[in-house]
């Protein structure tokens, strides 16, 4: 799309949360790898470029530059913490190695306002995150804001503008003001992102690329994959197959739902495959997490392969593909600390067969929600937590078999309907229960007994990348925990995970 602000990822953590920020505002974003040529920013016509923070130095070998030429093409750029530094030492400025580095909140004191920081009050909170730190700035350049060290610079005459925070942050106060500053008054960027227009144009790209072709989806019920499903069915109807694998791991009574929800309501031809014996006799004796992973995960595509090709005339292989995904993949990423562990099946294999079509490739998650409900699917499918591919294998702890699923999977569905009910669902990010291989003794009336221990996890976040535990009520644990006792034979300990992310992850394998 044309007249959109470009972000360079240059290994940011943040650099998707930057798209996001500029999406909300109505204005088409994507991020590129830094190192993309100069002449495929340029064809892109795009009305601001905003080069991203990231965990490297401008001043070690093979650092990660753009090419000098960008700044002369009279396009609105905005450095952002690393991208600060690196306009600083292409343009003549220097940046040295910081005595301490800043992390975290700041005190940003402005010396002389500009085009990006007008609105901004004199003094504000910011989010800062970098060890290097500009001593010179380049020649036509002004010191517009300082917190220990110089903070925001410009060259307000080449539209050049510099911040060593993050204003894409909920913790950089005004950083929302100045991301608007910088879309708007800077760039001039048009409103040129709406969903329903999205929606209308993608149906009419399937319809013109798929022609008269049949098209297969593993259909998983989650929310990327339902929603590229209802969506690829606007398009062409009954040239859609979906295939779910019930591989025994799911939510409780998950492959009868989603035959009610999708097939019975929105009228798509599913093909359920009840697959579960053939998973669960593939993970006997298996413990380590990463072989249950890599079992699963091969397991779901042999069994995919086998049942796609049974389809006649099935020409494309539709996937929930989603933006971070495609950044994820294409980004040339850093030497970044972050910690990010998949826990998804994965994306089926292109050695299929089979030609790629991925409807929600543009979109972010939140987007994604919103196509779902514009396309009619209901509130409380759309806004599922996400669940890992390989299901309740990884939450199982230690070795899976069919009586361990059928504990958990009776626990876990007593703690989401507790949620919906208490109206918490969607105040919390993710909720789920762990079954420990842990066995401890009770007392259940008279009896004694010698049952597993499961574990209650829930956890709030904006980006997954960090989390918190939830702060649930305590009359609410307690019930959680007498109904789990009282109603499902085999556990008679409940426990309550409050670890955060990081140290912990917010699933236990």
């Amino acid at each position: 799309m044309q007249n959109g602000i470009i972000i360079l990822d240059f290994g940011s953590q943040y650099n998707q949360l930057i798209a996001r920020r500029i999406r909300d505002l109505g204005v088409y974003s994507e991020v590129l790898p830094f190192n993309t040529d100069l002449e495929e920013i340029l064809a892109r016509d795009p009305a601001g470029i905003i080069l991203s923070g990231g965990p490297s130095s401008v001043n070690v070998e093979n650092a990660h530059l753009v090419d000098a030429a960008l700044f002369e093409k009279n396009i609105p750029v905005l450095g952002i913490c690393y991208g600060m530094q690196l306009i600083t030492h292409l343009l003549g400025g220097k940046v040295k190695k910081g005595v301490k580095g800043e992390y975290g909140k700041a005190q940003l004191q402005i010396e002389k306002t500009n085009s990006l920081l007008s609105g901004v009050g004199s003094k504000s909170t910011v989010w800062m995150s970098h060890f290097d730190e500009v001593e010179t700035v380049p020649p036509g350049f002004t010191v517009n804001g300082r917190t220990d060290v110089i903070s925001a610079i410009s060259n307000e005459k080449e539209k050049i503008f510099c911040v060593q925070f993050h204003p894409e942050v909920s913790h950089t106060d005004e950083g929302a003001r100045m991301i608007e500053n910088f879309v708007f008054n800077i760039c001039q960027a048009p409103k040129n992102w709406k969903l329903t227009n999205y929606i209308d144009e993608t149906v009419t790209e399937i319809r013109e690329k798929v022609g008269k072709d049949r098209v297969i989806l593993g259909l998983s019920g989650g929310v990327d994959s339902s929603v590229a499903a209802v969506l690829i069915h606007k398009a062409i109807g009954a040239q859609l197959t979906c295939i779910f694998v019930d591989t025994g791991l799911m939510r409780k009574d998950e492959a009868e739902k989603v035959m009610k929800n999708y097939g019975d309501h929105f009228h798509l031809n599913i093909k359920l495959i009840d697959a579960s014996e053939r998973f669960l006799t593939k993970l006997k004796g298996i413990s380590d997490p990463e072989q249950k992973r890599k079992i699963i995960g091969n397991e779901f595509v042999a069994v995919f392969d086998e049942e796609s090709h049974k389809i006649e005339g099935a020409k494309f292989l539709a996937q929930g593909t989603i933006y971070p995904d495609v950044i994820e993949s294409q980004s040339v990423k850093g030497p970044s600390a972050v910690i990010k562990s998949h826990h998804n099946v994965g994306g089926l294999p292109e050695e299929l067969g089979f030609d790629l079509l991925e409807p929600l490739r543009e979109l972010f998650k939140d987007e994604v929600r919103k196509v779902g409900e514009e396309l009619g699917i209901p509130h409380h499918l759309v806004h599922r937590h996400p669940f890992p591919g390989p299901g309740l294998g990884i939450r199982i702890l230690g070795e899976v078999d069919e009586e361990k699923v059928q504990i958990l999977q009776k626990a876990d569905d007593i703690f989401i309907e507790e949620l919906y009910k208490n109206d918490l669902y969607d105040k919390v990010s993710q909720a789920f229960v762990v079954l420990l291989p842990v066995k401890s003794v009770g007392v259940m009336g008279d009896e004694r007994t010698y049952e597993y221990t499961a574990v209650v996890r829930s956890a709030n976040t904006i980006d997954f990348m960090t989390a918190t535990f939830s702060k649930l009520p305590w009359d609410f644990l307690e019930n959680i925990s007498n109904r789990i006792i009282n109603e499902v034979q085999g556990i008679n300990r409940v426990a309550y995970d409050i670890s955060s992310k990081p140290p912990a992850t917010i699933e236990w394998e």
